[in-house]
């Protein structure tokens, strides 16, 4: 699982950075077939994507990560708070801590929840009313509630959910995955991302590769018969002209290929030509839920207009999965759509009921089709909300104490993991760190986080970085 890799100043890579977008990648492939590329060169070429064995036995194969962006409020939806009803209005006690928060918020006054808790199935886990549809599934759950992370702002706090750092630059979780485990299907991308409306914060640092080769960054697809961003030329690059671009990018690859054939970064590239070729037609299939029946449709709310977004990429991230991806990440309020400053019973009113239908319906066809049990789900966002108000009524950022769930592979359900303290501010009872949910979720997908590593500037990385324990109480 070690790989070396010692980064070089080229501009001929600059160059192909720049200039090559998949489609291109794809094309290339065509010259490969009439022999255009050399074959030293596609010798020299490892398959970085080839299929790795875990290092345990775990029946996951898949992870679907539901990313709920802006941060939702714990207090509000899966941890509900008494104390904090009955201080409703006062100033938070001393005994609390003032932390430094986002917004200078500290000093306001508690603010109790509207919200009605109520416990559910035969583990009697609680939950808000803004989720009837997910309470149904609170068996399968296995509900995280001392989740606490570094950063106070969005940019940074939802690199760190994806990176395991608050700073840009890192490899994304999916990219630590398909580093560590390859491929599981030979025609889609092993690491796809789902946004709604617009993209999340930080944009695509979220799914990058960082150090590793590019080979192993996230794939963004959309809503359209033309899923995958740049796999075909546009319309406007005639057949002269990609002709022209694409025999100035073979002779290119040969000069490289004489004497420079251990690039890493350029194998990577190179090894996805024939990948983007066969994508062009498994993509479009993959993507098409018309296949789908009015009644699957209906049960991720794909006949309302609220939920049919969210819904078809829930829907989608379950046909990836079933065609072999490993990791699916899907945005739900992608640009901070849950960050609810004021007005949090309008704001999570509606993220609520935009995402609890898709969620319960993914949930729920997973299990029909015997697929959950081999599919890692996780629910959250970058951090929770405090217990205080901001602006009457609203709440600032809260990432001392937070909840995250997770269902599906390896998962034992119906339990609650950790607590926060009694207003719900910060994690008291087996606080769990962002590395150690990373570490859990490696570990659920079979691999050991002090085992997946990489050479870079001297110093072998790994995904939780120098941190991070498994949560022992996850795993059935």
């Amino acid at each position: 699982m070690t790989q070396p890799h010692f980064p070089r100043l080229s501009t001929r890579r600059d160059w192909l950075r720049g200039a090559s977008g998949v489609g291109s990648l794809a094309l290339t492939y065509l010259l490969t077939q009439d022999g255009w590329m050399g074959r030293a060169l596609a010798a020299a070429t490892p398959n970085l994507l080839a299929p790795k064995q875990p290092h345990h036995p775990t029946r996951t194969k898949a992870l679907i990560w539901l990313f709920m962006e802006g941060g939702p409020s714990h207090v509000d939806l899966f941890d509900p708070k008494p104390m904090l009803q009955k201080l409703a209005g006062q100033p938070m006690p001393a005994s609390f801590g003032r932390p430094i928060t986002a917004m200078g918020t500290a000093n306001n006054a508690l603010m109790p929840t509207k919200r009605t808790f109520t416990n559910h199935g035969q583990s009697g886990i609680p939950v808000s009313d803004w989720y009837p549809n997910i309470a149904r599934h609170v068996d399968d759950l296995a509900v995280i509630r001392s989740c606490w992370a570094n950063g106070l702002n969005h940019v940074g706090s939802v690199c760190q959910m994806n990176t395991g750092d608050i700073l840009a630059g890192r490899p994304s979780m999916g990219a630590w995955v398909t580093y560590g485990l390859g491929t599981a299907n030979e025609n889609l991308p092993t690491f796809v991302i789902l946004c709604d409306d617009k993209e999340p914060v930080g944009g695509p640092k979220n799914w990058s590769s960082g150090f590793l080769p590019a080979v192993y960054q996230g794939t963004q697809f959309r809503e359209s018969d033309n899923p995958i961003l740049f796999l075909k030329p546009p319309e406007t690059i005639g057949e002269k002209q990609q002709r022209h671009k694409l025999d100035f990018l073979t002779e290119l690859n040969r000069r490289y290929a004489r004497d420079k054939g251990e690039d890493t970064e350029l194998e990577a590239r190179l090894s996805s030509y024939e990948l983007a070729y066969r994508m062009q037609s498994a993509a479009e299939e993959a993507v098409d839920l018309g296949k789908e029946s009015e009644a699957t449709r209906q049960l991720y709310g794909m006949d309302n207009e609220l939920t049919a977004r969210f819904g078809s990429n829930c829907l989608l991230a379950r046909r990836l999965v079933e065609r072999g991806v490993r990791f699916v990440e899907l945005y739900c309020g992608s640009g901070s759509g849950w960050d609810a400053h004021s007005d949090i019973e309008g704001n999570h009113g509606k993220m609520c009921k935009v995402s609890d239908l898709p969620v319960a319906g993914l949930l729920a066809d997973l299990k029909a089709r015997g697929l959950l049990e081999s599919t890692l789900v996780v629910w959250g966002g970058e951090f929770g909300r405090t217990p205080f108000s901001e602006k009457g009524s609203g709440r600032d950022h809260d990432p001392w104490g937070f909840t995250t769930w997770l269902a599906g592979g390896g998962v034992k359900g119906g339990q609650i993991i950790g607590s926060t303290d009694e207003i719900g501010l910060r994690a008291v009872d087996k606080p769990c760190h962002v590395h150690d949910l990373h570490a859990s979720i490696l570990h659920l997908m079979g691999l050991d986080h002090h085992k997946v590593v990489y050479q870079h500037n001297g110093r072998m990385e790994r995904p939780t970085i120098v941190s991070g324990n498994v949560i022992r109480e996850l795993l059935a």
